[in-house]
């Protein structure tokens, strides 16, 4: 049968030409496109470790200044408690009018400490939200690759600190 004698020599040749091609693909793709698309996913990755790390570089600077606004707040109250026991013992020793005019000024003093330490209270805070809400930023423009405004970062801030 002369189709059977055909059939090896077509296949043979249909295969020869098949190796080729794929061989010719896989030099091209693999020595010419894998490196290139490997050395970008490393860079990728090398980038979103930077990011990352700059990003726990901002939360430890944020956690610091709230250390100092707790340490300063403890020295606010430990000087306004010093102040109220020094007054105190002063109107004790004066007449009982001098200590109902004592009490009156002890009681601004220590409402002028309370304002000081809700203030201080308040700088820190704010400090803590503009750290945090330009490292949101920068970490969204780094990993994400697109811009968030100034408002809705500080607004997702508050929402995580406060919420």
């Amino acid at each position: 049968m002369p189709q059977i004698a055909q059939l090896a020599a077509t296949y043979s040749s249909q295969f020869f030409w098949l190796l080729l091609t794929f061989g010719l693909v896989f030099f091209v793709v693999g020595l010419g496109m894998v490196p290139k698309v490997q050395s970008t996913v490393d860079l990728r990755d090398a980038k979103i470790a930077d990011d990352l790390a700059r990003a726990k570089a901002a939360f430890a600077r944020a956690d610091e200044i709230e250390a100092e606004r707790k340490a300063r707040d403890t020295e606010n109250r430990a000087a306004a408690q010093a102040v109220v026991a020094e007054a105190k013992a002063k109107a004790a020793k004066d007449a009982e009018k001098q200590i109902a005019t004592a009490d009156k000024k002890i009681a601004a003093r220590i409402a002028e400490a309370e304002e000081a330490i809700a203030a201080s209270s308040a700088s820190a805070m704010t400090e803590i939200e503009a750290v945090a809400a330009e490292a949101a930023q920068d970490m969204v423009a780094r990993v994400a690759g697109s811009t968030v405004s100034r408002d809705a970062a500080v607004a997702a801030v508050k929402a995580a600190l406060h919420g």
